[in-house]
């Protein structure tokens, strides 16, 4: 019986031709350009869920300085601006030079309102943003000078230290939102009135039922939905106030210095230096997470490009309005739920932070949010700030009793600043805003006492658990 004939001999492997579905499949997911049917959806679901955060910061510095409604629109306006050019360059970059090319969010941090209240408080009215913005400028020098050389500074940031930082930052906010929820100004005759309270509780509530009914992106946007809910529940009531929604004009950039030149205040410079330190290590543990969940791990190289493009927003983020500037770790929440690693997703979202930036009207509907509301969805941001310190925390290795020693210390030196507000009256000016801050107070203590427990003298000892990736 004949054997078939055999037929040509089967190319290797290696040399078929790609077809173009593979050569799709082969773009790494980061890389990856959705189809607009895709990227939209996610990209509003990044802008949702970062809104609130962008927002907050100038709303609770603009109120703190005592600027008008007009005055807090166009600081909302430069923080959206801010954060929409800074996102792009973090996720679009310079190859080599900024950017870490990941689906990171970069904003102003809430981490530096405390202290910045700290240095507005000891100024005069008219000197209380150019002294903020001359340390805020000094910051950005600070990061982009230390940032190269960062990484071999994070064994002094462990879990310890960050999760200290970050609880006292949720702790010694929360009398801002309690304010808030009493109607915000102190002076009013109906400050702390039933109807200020009623509205902070409902707003609360509708905040609570949603997390807890709500499903996929309605659960993501539950701080949100509560402003929403919130502020129209208020209208029939007289409680929004319209004023500069009306007067703001449609489309307008911001103008450089607009709130006076800056101000070179030592006390006030160190203090937002001890600042950015934390917020480095925050950023640096947000891009080792991101880089795990979108199986690009995060090197020193990523890290210096990502830490240098915080520098750069927070040094020229103040000639416009802007504040401390640092990568919203939070956010790596939102690509590991929706599973969309895709960097072009978060470019997007940043350019629509950007032109919402360029709108002031836009902006100004923020303005629209009353006191009260602000306060009872506050109470949810900053609460889940500190929880975030006590998860950190958790990996700090509390069994060892040196550890409990100094989180205990530290935490207590964090608190005394909201607890006791004239604690630190006879000391010197200079001393008074490094330690009236609870954030830098604590922070001081527990890298202090991190050095004097797991670093001097200390070689065979083991030191305190690193900075994580997640």
């Amino acid at each position: 019986m004949a054997l078939p004939a055999k037929g040509p001999a089967q190319a290797p492997r290696s040399t078929l031709p790609v077809h173009t579905e593979d050569a799709v499949m082969s773009v790494h997911p980061v890389d990856e350009k959705l189809h607009v049917s895709r990227l939209v959806p996610v990209a509003l679901q990044h802008i949702a869920a970062m809104y609130a955060g962008v927002v907050t910061p100038p709303l609770i510095i603009g109120q703190a300085c005592g600027l008008d409604i007009a005055a807090r629109t166009r600081l909302i306006a430069a923080s959206l601006l801010i954060a929409g050019v800074a996102t792009v360059l973090q996720t679009i970059g310079v190859k080599g030079f900024v950017g870490n090319r990941l689906p990171f969010v970069n904003a102003a941090s809430s981490a530096g309102i405390a202290p910045i209240l700290a240095i507005a408080e000891t100024n005069a009215k008219g000197h209380r943003l150019p002294a903020v913005y001359g340390a805020v400028m000094a910051a950005g020098v600070f990061c982009l000078a230390v940032g190269p050389f960062f990484g071999r500074l994070l064994r002094f940031f462990p879990p310890l230290v960050t999760g200290v930082v970050i609880t006292l930052i949720g702790v010694t906010l929360m009398p801002v939102p309690v304010s808030w929820a009493q109607g915000g100004d102190e002076t009013a005759a109906d400050f702390g009135s039933m109807k200020h309270l009623a509205l902070a509780g409902f707003t609360l509530a509708v905040i609570l039922l949603i997390q807890r009914f709500g499903r996929g992106f309605v659960k993501q946007v539950a701080l949100l939905s509560g402003l929403l809910v919130g502020t129209l529940a208020a209208i029939p009531f007289g409680m929004a106030d319209f004023t500069a929604f009306r007067s703001a004009p449609v489309a307008a950039l911001p103008t450089p210095f607009a709130f006076g030149p800056p101000e070179f205040q030592p006390a006030a410079v160190l203090s937002l230096c001890i600042v950015m330190l934390v917020l480095m290590t925050e950023s640096s543990a947000g891009m080792l997470a991101l880089g795990e969940i979108c199986a690009r791990r995060a090197d020193a190289r990523t890290i210096t490009r990502g830490l240098r493009t915080d520098g750069i927003a927070t040094l020229l983020g103040p000639v416009f309005g802007g504040f401390p500037t640092s990568a919203f770790a939070q956010k790596v929440g939102v690509v590991s739920l929706t599973r969309v690693r895709s960097r072009y997703v978060v470019a997007v979202a940043g350019g629509a932070l950007l032109v919402l930036g360029a709108f002031p009207v836009l902006g100004a509907v923020v303005s629209l949010v009353p006191m009260p509301v602000l306060g009872g969805a506050g109470i949810v941001l900053f609460g889940s700030i500190a929880v975030s310190g006590i998860r950190t925390l958790s990996e700090a290795g509390l069994d060892d009793s040196s550890n409990i020693i100094l989180v205990a210390v530290a935490l207590g030196a964090g608190i005394i600043p909201p607890a006791a507000p004239a604690f630190y009256a006879g000391f010197p000016d200079w001393a008074q805003t490094v330690l009236g801050s609870g954030i830098s107070a604590g922070a001081l203590v527990a890298v202090l006492l991190n050095l004097f427990f797991h670093h001097l003298g200390t070689r065979s000892r083991q030191p305190a658990p690193a900075l994580k990736s997640s």
